[in-house]
């Protein structure tokens, strides 16, 4: 029968842990008041009761007990909510799920009863645990949306928070501390693993943790210069720091790679194209099978032969080899194909491409020019030749060889490039890298 009264129903008080049961985790001889990370959990008992309370059991209990919980804490008019109150704003939750779900919040501490005048109050444990539970369902909706950075981003407002009250805990610092060596191994593998698309991925992260990394350099500044930090608190800072650095100091890592892989780059003929960019427009196919479709006028017709036919061709091979080795037949010759100079046209584009930057080396040095103007006009064949040259300007390794491209390499020029796009004025050419070439002052 369902209690219509204005007093819950009597509810047994929460007891402690039975210590038979908790030694019967640990092996024979050994007291589990000997270990010490026990002690804190054990004295932490009545709020992490409060969470057993919320997240045991299945999935849908555990949702409806935060709704109710987080509905009732939501009311801030009111310190104080009648059982008529909680029925009228929850009305949509069946009364019977409704007083079991009460009842539980009001034996763990979360749900207080005011008996003199009947009303249910919000204890100051439910609203820690409620703040402490919306703070990280925020950082999981941020890190849907901003992968790692949203994650950097609550950890160092943990810290951040509990070092502007003089409470930074030395577990809170590991925490940040474990998710910087993370990242590093995962950039670490990523340069190891030699894949241009890794790479790009990773650098891409490494851009965004460096962003984090110069906030958190304020926050372990304040903590190691703070006296009121024990000394484990200050190692632990310390260790962060050397963490950054290191992260930081993968910038030239990320440079060496990226630049060997553009040296490797295969360019398809006179294309213009690269495997890079077949790949990249393999990529955008979910179902690379489609690309086949209709590939094919006429399906393929299986011939069958028997096992006697399979015996008369493999003999008859057999025999015309052997008479060949007995007979000491060597094969006719055959004059060499010519092949047309396909490198005459890279050639000479090569040396008007030289002459070009020349004329740009002789112009007054640091003024840098737009690299539309020295790519462009032109077919994109060529443009993208020319920028696919761009890479061996100060090779130290190009520069010592002979050649059109070491001269290429020797000129006294800086490219410089960001990671964006515009659009150019063009009929082959519809978008460029944003880019400059500047003429460097030669040494006297």
């Amino acid at each position: 029968m369902q209690n219509f009264s204005n007093e819950p129903s009597k509810v047994p008080e929460p007891g402690h842990e039975d210590d038979d049961a908790l030694q019967s985790f640990f092996r024979p001889g050994i007291s589990p008041d000997d270990v010490a990370p026990i002690f804190p959990l054990k004295r932490a008992q009545p709020l992490l009761q409060a969470f057993t309370a919320l997240f045991h059991g299945g999935f849908n209990n555990v949702m409806l007990r935060l709704l109710v919980l987080r509905e009732l804490a939501a009311d801030v008019d009111t310190p104080s909510l009648s059982r008529a109150d909680i029925n009228a704003k929850l009305g949509y939750i069946d009364p019977d799920r409704l007083e079991t779900i009460l009842m539980r919040l009001r034996s763990h501490n979360l749900l207080a009863w005011d008996a003199g005048q009947s009303v249910y109050r919000i204890t100051p444990t439910a609203r820690n645990v409620l703040a402490a539970l919306s703070s990280l369902l925020q950082a999981e909706h941020q890190a849907e949306q901003q992968g790692d950075e949203a994650e950097m981003s609550y950890m160092l407002t943990q810290v951040a928070g509990a070092q502007a009250v003089g409470g930074v805990s030395v577990e809170q610092l590991h925490h940040l501390l474990g998710r910087l060596i993370e990242l590093t191994e995962e950039f670490s593998d990523a340069i190891a693993s030699g894949s241009e698309f890794q790479l790009r991925t990773a650098q891409q992260k490494w851009h965004t943790a460096c962003d984090w990394v110069e906030k958190g350099s304020q926050i372990i500044h304040a903590i190691t210069n703070d006296s009121r930090a024990d000394s484990a608190t200050h190692r632990a800072a310390q260790a962060i720091g050397r963490a950054q650095s290191a992260l930081l100091n993968m910038q030239g890592m990320f440079s060496r790679a990226l630049n060997q892989i553009e040296r490797q780059r295969v360019h398809l003929g006179q294309s213009g194209l690269s495997t890079t960019d077949i790949k990249t427009w393999l990529l955008q196919y979910a179902d690379l099978a489609s690309l086949a479709d209709d590939a094919l006028a006429y399906p393929m017709t299986p011939l069958f032969i028997t096992p006697s036919e399979m015996i008369d061709v493999a003999e008859s091979e057999l025999l015309t080899n052997r008479q060949s080795a007995v007979a000491n037949i060597l094969p006719t010759g055959e004059n060499a194909p010519e092949i047309a100079n396909d490198d005459s046209d890279a050639l000479l584009e090569l040396d008007h491409w030289l002459d070009r930057l020349t004329n740009i080396e002789h112009m007054q040095a640091g003024k840098p020019v737009p690299l539309q103007e020295l790519l462009l006009p032109s077919s994109f064949a060529i443009a993208s030749y020319r920028a696919s040259l761009l890479p061996l300007l100060g090779d130290v390794n190009e520069s010592a060889l002979q050649g059109a491209t070491a001269a290429l390499a020797r000129l006294p020029l800086e490219f410089n490039s960001k990671d964006k796009m515009q659009r150019v004025s063009d009929p082959h050419v519809s978008a460029i890298s944003v880019a400059t070439l500047t003429a460097l002052s030669k040494k006297e």
